[in-house]
Protein backbone atom coordinates (compact mmCIF):
# COMPACT_ATOMS: atom_id res chain seq x y z
CA UNK A 1 0.00 0.00 0.00
CA UNK A 2 2.84 2.36 0.82
CA UNK A 3 4.51 1.45 -2.41
CA UNK A 4 1.83 2.09 -4.38
CA UNK A 5 1.03 5.58 -2.97
CA UNK A 6 4.92 6.31 -3.62
CA UNK A 7 4.29 5.64 -7.00
CA UNK A 8 0.91 7.89 -7.42
CA UNK A 9 3.40 10.50 -5.85
CA UNK A 10 6.27 10.31 -8.11
CA UNK A 11 3.74 9.90 -11.45
CA UNK A 12 1.69 13.01 -9.65
CA UNK A 13 4.89 14.87 -9.30
CA UNK A 14 6.02 13.64 -13.39
CA UNK A 15 2.73 14.99 -14.52
CA UNK A 16 2.59 18.36 -13.23
CA UNK A 17 6.46 19.14 -13.10
CA UNK A 18 6.26 22.55 -14.65
CA UNK A 19 3.27 23.45 -12.70
CA UNK A 20 4.81 22.68 -9.87
CA UNK A 21 8.29 24.87 -10.33
CA UNK A 22 5.78 27.15 -11.50
CA UNK A 23 4.11 27.88 -8.08
CA UNK A 24 7.93 27.41 -6.40
CA UNK A 25 9.50 30.12 -9.21
CA UNK A 26 6.11 32.65 -8.48
CA UNK A 27 7.49 33.81 -4.95
CA UNK A 28 10.87 34.96 -5.73
CA UNK A 29 9.68 36.48 -8.83
CA UNK A 30 6.77 38.54 -7.14
CA UNK A 31 9.35 39.55 -4.62
CA UNK A 32 11.74 40.51 -7.71
CA UNK A 33 8.72 42.35 -9.51
CA UNK A 34 7.69 44.22 -6.08
CA UNK A 35 10.81 45.39 -5.63
CA UNK A 36 10.96 47.22 -8.53
CA UNK A 37 7.64 48.59 -8.90
CA UNK A 38 8.62 50.44 -4.81
CA UNK A 39 11.86 51.50 -6.74
CA UNK A 40 9.89 53.65 -9.41
CA UNK A 41 7.08 54.70 -7.43
CA UNK A 42 4.25 52.83 -8.34
CA UNK A 43 0.54 52.52 -6.75
CA UNK A 44 -0.86 49.11 -5.22
CA UNK A 45 2.19 47.56 -6.18
CA UNK A 46 1.94 43.95 -4.41
CA UNK A 47 -1.49 43.78 -6.86
CA UNK A 48 0.77 45.07 -9.58
CA UNK A 49 3.77 42.92 -8.83
CA UNK A 50 0.98 39.91 -8.52
CA UNK A 51 -0.29 40.90 -11.82
CA UNK A 52 2.96 41.17 -13.15
CA UNK A 53 3.99 37.83 -12.16
CA UNK A 54 0.97 35.72 -12.99
CA UNK A 55 1.18 37.50 -16.83
CA UNK A 56 5.48 36.50 -16.49
CA UNK A 57 4.40 33.05 -15.67
CA UNK A 58 1.17 32.66 -18.37
CA UNK A 59 4.37 34.17 -21.00
CA UNK A 60 6.67 31.72 -20.14
CA UNK A 61 4.03 28.70 -20.87
CA UNK A 62 2.66 30.47 -23.77
CA UNK A 63 6.32 30.57 -24.99
CA UNK A 64 7.58 26.99 -24.40
CA UNK A 65 4.42 26.27 -26.24
CA UNK A 66 5.48 27.95 -29.27
CA UNK A 67 8.71 26.37 -28.83
CA UNK A 68 7.18 22.90 -28.75
CA UNK A 69 5.49 24.14 -32.05
CA UNK A 70 8.81 25.59 -33.93
CA UNK A 71 10.58 22.48 -32.41
CA UNK A 72 8.23 19.99 -34.15
CA UNK A 73 8.26 22.19 -37.59
CA UNK A 74 12.06 22.57 -37.73
CA UNK A 75 13.83 19.62 -36.28
CA UNK A 76 16.86 20.77 -36.56
CA UNK A 77 17.61 23.93 -34.37
CA UNK A 78 20.53 26.01 -35.11
CA UNK A 79 22.40 27.98 -32.52
CA UNK A 80 21.70 31.18 -33.97
CA UNK A 81 17.34 30.26 -33.00
CA UNK A 82 18.55 30.11 -29.56
CA UNK A 83 21.30 32.70 -29.30
CA UNK A 84 18.34 35.28 -30.83
CA UNK A 85 16.02 34.38 -28.08
CA UNK A 86 18.73 34.54 -25.29
CA UNK A 87 19.52 38.52 -26.66
CA UNK A 88 15.44 38.96 -26.86
CA UNK A 89 15.19 38.34 -23.17
CA UNK A 90 18.11 39.72 -21.74
CA UNK A 91 17.58 42.60 -24.41
CA UNK A 92 13.79 42.94 -23.00
CA UNK A 93 14.31 43.05 -19.20
CA UNK A 94 17.32 45.40 -19.56
CA UNK A 95 15.23 47.88 -21.73
CA UNK A 96 12.50 47.73 -18.98
CA UNK A 97 15.23 48.89 -16.17
CA UNK A 98 16.67 51.87 -18.80
CA UNK A 99 13.19 52.70 -19.40
CA UNK A 100 12.17 52.74 -15.63
CA UNK A 101 15.44 54.98 -15.27
CA UNK A 102 14.72 57.57 -17.90
CA UNK A 103 10.50 57.70 -16.99
CA UNK A 104 9.08 60.75 -18.80
CA UNK A 105 6.29 61.58 -17.00
CA UNK A 106 4.64 63.33 -19.94
CA UNK A 107 3.81 60.34 -22.00
CA UNK A 108 1.04 58.36 -19.49
CA UNK A 109 0.03 55.22 -20.79
CA UNK A 110 3.15 55.33 -23.51
CA UNK A 111 4.71 54.46 -20.19
CA UNK A 112 2.98 51.76 -19.39
CA UNK A 113 3.03 50.18 -23.04
CA UNK A 114 7.29 50.38 -22.72
CA UNK A 115 6.72 48.38 -19.34
CA UNK A 116 4.49 45.76 -20.13
CA UNK A 117 5.14 45.50 -23.63
CA UNK A 118 9.13 43.89 -23.55
CA UNK A 119 8.24 42.40 -20.03
CA UNK A 120 5.91 40.43 -21.39
CA UNK A 121 7.85 39.73 -24.47
CA UNK A 122 10.91 38.52 -22.15
CA UNK A 123 8.52 35.77 -20.88
CA UNK A 124 7.42 34.61 -24.00
CA UNK A 125 11.00 34.41 -25.23
CA UNK A 126 12.18 32.83 -22.28
CA UNK A 127 9.68 30.22 -22.49
CA UNK A 128 10.65 29.29 -26.20
CA UNK A 129 13.97 29.35 -24.94
CA UNK A 130 13.69 26.81 -22.77
CA UNK A 131 11.78 24.52 -24.58
CA UNK A 132 14.01 25.00 -27.55
CA UNK A 133 17.30 24.58 -25.15
CA UNK A 134 15.73 20.96 -23.85
CA UNK A 135 14.86 19.83 -27.10
CA UNK A 136 18.63 20.71 -28.80
CA UNK A 137 19.94 18.98 -25.83
CA UNK A 138 17.25 15.54 -25.88
CA UNK A 139 18.43 15.43 -29.60
CA UNK A 140 21.93 15.18 -28.77
CA UNK A 141 21.33 12.84 -25.73
CA UNK A 142 19.51 10.90 -28.18
CA UNK A 143 22.34 11.15 -30.83
CA UNK A 144 24.96 9.96 -28.43
CA UNK A 145 23.22 7.05 -27.15
CA UNK A 146 22.38 6.06 -31.10
CA UNK A 147 26.10 6.45 -31.62
CA UNK A 148 27.10 4.70 -28.16
CA UNK A 149 25.01 1.54 -28.76
CA UNK A 150 26.26 1.86 -32.55
CA UNK A 151 29.88 1.67 -31.20
CA UNK A 152 28.85 -0.78 -28.81
CA UNK A 153 27.28 -3.07 -31.74
CA UNK A 154 30.82 -2.44 -34.05
CA UNK A 155 32.80 -3.33 -30.77
CA UNK A 156 30.66 -7.09 -29.97
CA UNK A 157 31.47 -7.74 -33.98
CA UNK A 158 35.06 -7.32 -33.61
CA UNK A 159 35.40 -8.79 -30.78
CA UNK A 160 33.42 -11.89 -31.82
CA UNK A 161 36.12 -12.00 -34.60
CA UNK A 162 38.90 -12.71 -32.45
CA UNK A 163 38.84 -16.61 -30.95
CA UNK A 164 37.45 -17.84 -35.06
CA UNK A 165 40.99 -15.77 -36.53
CA UNK A 166 42.94 -17.32 -33.52
CA UNK A 167 41.43 -20.93 -33.97
CA UNK A 168 41.57 -20.75 -37.78
CA UNK A 169 45.29 -19.88 -37.74
CA UNK A 170 46.58 -22.37 -35.16
CA UNK A 171 44.76 -25.39 -36.73
CA UNK A 172 46.16 -24.71 -39.91
CA UNK A 173 49.64 -24.22 -38.32
CA UNK A 174 48.64 -27.56 -36.15
CA UNK A 175 47.37 -29.65 -39.44
CA UNK A 176 50.99 -28.84 -41.20
CA UNK A 177 52.72 -29.69 -38.25
CA UNK A 178 50.76 -33.32 -37.77
CA UNK A 179 52.57 -33.99 -41.45
CA UNK A 180 55.87 -33.40 -40.73
CA UNK A 181 56.40 -33.07 -37.29
CA UNK A 182 54.22 -35.15 -35.55
CA UNK A 183 56.09 -35.26 -32.04
CA UNK A 184 55.73 -31.63 -31.36
CA UNK A 185 51.68 -31.85 -31.40
CA UNK A 186 50.53 -33.23 -27.98
CA UNK A 187 52.78 -30.15 -26.12
CA UNK A 188 51.38 -27.69 -28.48
CA UNK A 189 47.66 -29.23 -27.84
CA UNK A 190 48.17 -28.45 -24.37
CA UNK A 191 49.20 -24.33 -24.58
CA UNK A 192 46.14 -24.66 -27.51
CA UNK A 193 44.03 -25.55 -24.17
CA UNK A 194 44.71 -22.69 -22.19
CA UNK A 195 44.89 -19.95 -24.60
CA UNK A 196 41.97 -21.09 -26.13
CA UNK A 197 40.16 -21.27 -22.47
CA UNK A 198 41.12 -17.62 -22.17
CA UNK A 199 39.98 -16.57 -25.79
CA UNK A 200 36.75 -18.16 -24.90
CA UNK A 201 36.13 -17.33 -21.30
CA UNK A 202 38.03 -14.20 -20.48
CA UNK A 203 38.26 -11.94 -23.58
CA UNK A 204 34.41 -11.39 -23.09
CA UNK A 205 34.98 -7.98 -21.41
CA UNK A 206 35.45 -5.01 -22.57
CA UNK A 207 38.62 -4.36 -20.50
CA UNK A 208 40.50 -6.95 -18.33
CA UNK A 209 43.56 -6.76 -16.17
CA UNK A 210 46.68 -6.52 -18.23
CA UNK A 211 48.72 -9.34 -15.98
CA UNK A 212 45.80 -11.35 -16.93
CA UNK A 213 46.64 -10.92 -20.75
CA UNK A 214 50.61 -11.07 -20.08
CA UNK A 215 49.74 -15.04 -19.19
CA UNK A 216 47.97 -14.94 -22.51
CA UNK A 217 50.45 -13.83 -24.04
CA UNK A 218 53.38 -15.65 -22.54
CA UNK A 219 51.65 -18.94 -23.39
CA UNK A 220 50.83 -17.86 -27.08
CA UNK A 221 54.82 -17.44 -27.51
CA UNK A 222 55.77 -20.56 -25.55
CA UNK A 223 53.25 -22.47 -28.15
CA UNK A 224 54.73 -20.59 -31.35
CA UNK A 225 58.33 -21.42 -29.58
CA UNK A 226 57.37 -25.21 -29.83
CA UNK A 227 55.97 -24.72 -33.18
CA UNK A 228 58.74 -22.77 -34.65
CA UNK A 229 61.58 -24.57 -32.83
CA UNK A 230 65.70 -23.72 -33.13
CA UNK A 231 64.71 -21.16 -35.92
CA UNK A 232 63.66 -18.57 -33.77
CA UNK A 233 65.76 -16.42 -32.22
CA UNK A 234 63.18 -14.38 -29.78
CA UNK A 235 63.87 -11.66 -27.08
CA UNK A 236 61.30 -9.82 -24.64
CA UNK A 237 60.93 -7.62 -22.23
CA UNK A 238 58.16 -7.88 -19.95
CA UNK A 239 57.21 -5.51 -17.28
CA UNK A 240 56.18 -7.55 -13.80
CA UNK A 241 52.90 -6.72 -13.52
CA UNK A 242 51.13 -7.71 -10.39
CA UNK A 243 48.33 -4.57 -9.80
CA UNK A 244 45.02 -5.86 -11.19
CA UNK A 245 44.00 -2.68 -11.68
CA UNK A 246 45.71 -1.67 -14.41
CA UNK A 247 43.62 -3.30 -17.53
CA UNK A 248 43.53 -3.41 -21.32
CA UNK A 249 41.49 -4.47 -23.88
CA UNK A 250 41.32 -8.03 -24.49
CA UNK A 251 43.59 -9.94 -27.10
CA UNK A 252 44.52 -6.34 -28.92
CA UNK A 253 48.48 -6.60 -28.72
CA UNK A 254 48.40 -10.45 -30.10
CA UNK A 255 46.95 -9.37 -32.66
CA UNK A 256 50.70 -8.02 -33.71
CA UNK A 257 52.03 -10.12 -32.26
CA UNK A 258 50.37 -13.07 -33.84
CA UNK A 259 51.12 -11.30 -37.31
CA UNK A 260 55.45 -10.84 -36.22
CA UNK A 261 55.54 -14.94 -35.78
CA UNK A 262 53.72 -15.83 -39.21
CA UNK A 263 55.36 -12.87 -41.41
CA UNK A 264 59.01 -13.46 -39.76
CA UNK A 265 58.47 -17.17 -40.57
CA UNK A 266 57.65 -16.60 -44.00
CA UNK A 267 61.33 -14.95 -44.74
CA UNK A 268 64.01 -17.19 -46.52
CA UNK A 269 66.62 -16.27 -43.81
CA UNK A 270 67.56 -19.34 -42.03
CA UNK A 271 66.86 -17.97 -38.49
CA UNK A 272 63.57 -15.73 -37.32
CA UNK A 273 64.34 -12.84 -35.37
CA UNK A 274 61.35 -11.34 -33.04
CA UNK A 275 61.52 -8.96 -29.99
CA UNK A 276 58.84 -8.11 -27.91
CA UNK A 277 58.92 -4.71 -25.16
CA UNK A 278 56.27 -4.52 -22.75
CA UNK A 279 56.61 -1.65 -19.47
CA UNK A 280 54.12 0.64 -17.88
CA UNK A 281 54.85 4.33 -17.12
CA UNK A 282 52.99 6.43 -15.10
CA UNK A 283 48.92 6.28 -17.00
CA UNK A 284 50.41 4.56 -19.65
CA UNK A 285 51.10 0.92 -21.69
CA UNK A 286 53.83 0.94 -23.81
CA UNK A 287 54.15 -2.07 -26.49
CA UNK A 288 56.69 -1.97 -29.15
CA UNK A 289 57.66 -5.38 -31.07
CA UNK A 290 59.79 -5.76 -33.80
CA UNK A 291 60.47 -8.74 -36.54
CA UNK A 292 62.66 -9.86 -39.42
CA UNK A 293 60.56 -9.69 -42.99
CA UNK A 294 60.81 -10.13 -46.22
CA UNK A 295 60.48 -7.07 -48.43
CA UNK A 296 59.57 -8.62 -51.44
CA UNK A 297 57.06 -10.43 -49.32
CA UNK A 298 53.16 -8.93 -50.21
CA UNK A 299 52.14 -6.07 -47.80
CA UNK A 300 51.40 -6.85 -44.36
CA UNK A 301 47.61 -5.20 -44.66
CA UNK A 302 46.85 -6.64 -47.93
CA UNK A 303 47.61 -10.24 -46.36
CA UNK A 304 45.71 -9.65 -43.58
CA UNK A 305 42.81 -8.86 -45.15
CA UNK A 306 42.16 -12.53 -45.85
CA UNK A 307 42.98 -13.24 -42.06
CA UNK A 308 39.83 -11.64 -40.78
CA UNK A 309 41.36 -9.60 -38.45
CA UNK A 310 43.67 -7.93 -39.32
CA UNK A 311 45.61 -3.94 -38.68
CA UNK A 312 42.55 -2.27 -39.95
CA UNK A 313 40.28 -3.73 -37.19
CA UNK A 314 42.44 -3.44 -34.63
CA UNK A 315 42.49 0.43 -35.44
CA UNK A 316 39.09 0.43 -35.39
CA UNK A 317 39.11 -1.34 -32.14
CA UNK A 318 41.30 1.14 -30.77
CA UNK A 319 39.32 4.22 -31.75
CA UNK A 320 36.06 2.82 -30.61
CA UNK A 321 38.33 2.11 -26.88
CA UNK A 322 40.68 4.50 -27.18
CA UNK A 323 39.58 7.55 -28.18
CA UNK A 324 42.37 9.90 -28.17
CA UNK A 325 44.26 7.84 -25.79
CA UNK A 326 46.43 5.75 -28.08
CA UNK A 327 49.32 6.30 -30.29
CA UNK A 328 49.92 3.91 -33.00
CA UNK A 329 52.94 3.93 -35.13
CA UNK A 330 54.02 1.41 -37.72
CA UNK A 331 57.73 1.19 -39.48
CA UNK A 332 58.01 -0.90 -42.35
CA UNK A 333 61.85 -0.77 -43.50
CA UNK A 334 63.47 -3.03 -45.82
CA UNK A 335 64.28 -6.13 -43.61
CA UNK A 336 62.58 -4.97 -39.88
CA UNK A 337 58.85 -4.43 -39.77
CA UNK A 338 58.19 -2.56 -35.79
CA UNK A 339 54.98 -1.47 -34.00
CA UNK A 340 55.53 0.69 -31.22
CA UNK A 341 51.79 1.16 -29.14
CA UNK A 342 51.07 3.50 -26.28
CA UNK A 343 47.44 3.41 -24.87
CA UNK A 344 46.22 5.06 -21.34
CA UNK A 345 45.95 2.67 -18.95
CA UNK A 346 41.91 1.92 -18.11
Amino acid sequence: MKQLAENQLVQFVRTNIYYILAAIAAAPIWLAIDSFANAVGTNNDEAVAAAATGCLIICIFLGRHFGQLWALKYKTISNEVLITLSVITFGSIVFVFIHAEYLNEDYGPLNLLLYWVPFLLSGLALGMLIKLGRSVTQNQLKEARAAAEHSKSELHLLQSQLSPHFLFNTLNNLYGLSLTQHERIPPLLLKLSDLLRYSVYEANEVFVPLKDELVYIHNYIEFEKIRIGDRLVLTTSFEEITNSEIKIAPMLLIVFIENAFKHSKNTADEKIFISIELKTWENLILFSIRNSHDKGEKEISAVEKHSGFGLGSVNKRLELLYPDEHELVIKNDPNVYQVVLRLKVK
